[in-house]
């Protein structure tokens, strides 16, 4: 007979259980993906790009920590890396004198691509090897943890 604090217990091990494979996947993925990846770019900058794309606005230094929940000196160095390649201009804000304003140039958006590309070996052996309808299958349900953890920081 299972109390309801056995219970507790094994919802509590088999989340962290799921936590933890998407932690494991995301260093495998995360060290794969940086040796194919062109340039030298490394996640927290493929990262930055892609949300840029993805947004299509001009942010902050704070909008962007805050997005990746990282501390500003380290979005900064992110940023400065971006800017060197060209992937990134960073301009006054107008509404605030002060403040700075990241927009991705269009050599960053074709950076990006490249990243993308430079992937596709990559992802078509994962879909060899394992179907599309695993990934399919899967991404509701990854959507849904994510949009409520991103509601509830």
């Amino acid at each position: 007979m299972n109390s309801n604090a056995e219970k507790t217990s094994d919802d509590i091990v088999a989340v962290f259980g799921f936590f933890n494979e998407i932690a494991i996947i995301e260093q495998l993925a995360r060290s794969r993906m940086e040796r194919t990846m062109p340039d030298g770019m490394k996640m927290p900058h493929f990262s930055v790009l892609n949300h840029m794309v993805r947004l299509d606005k001009k942010e902050s230094p704070a909008e962007l920590a805050s997005a990746f929940q990282v501390a500003r000196p380290t979005m900064t160095n992110t940023i400065q890396r971006l800017e060197a390649k060209g992937y990134v201009t960073v301009e006054p804000n107008p509404a605030d004198g002060r403040g700075k304003l990241v927009l991705i140039t269009d050599v960053g958006r074709e950076a990006r691509q490249a990243a993308i590309i430079s992937l596709a070996p990559l992802l078509s052996e994962l879909t060899e090897s394992l179907g599309i309808g695993l990934f399919t299958g899967v991404k509701p349900a990854l959507e849904e943890v994510r949009k409520y953890m991103d509601e509830n920081r």
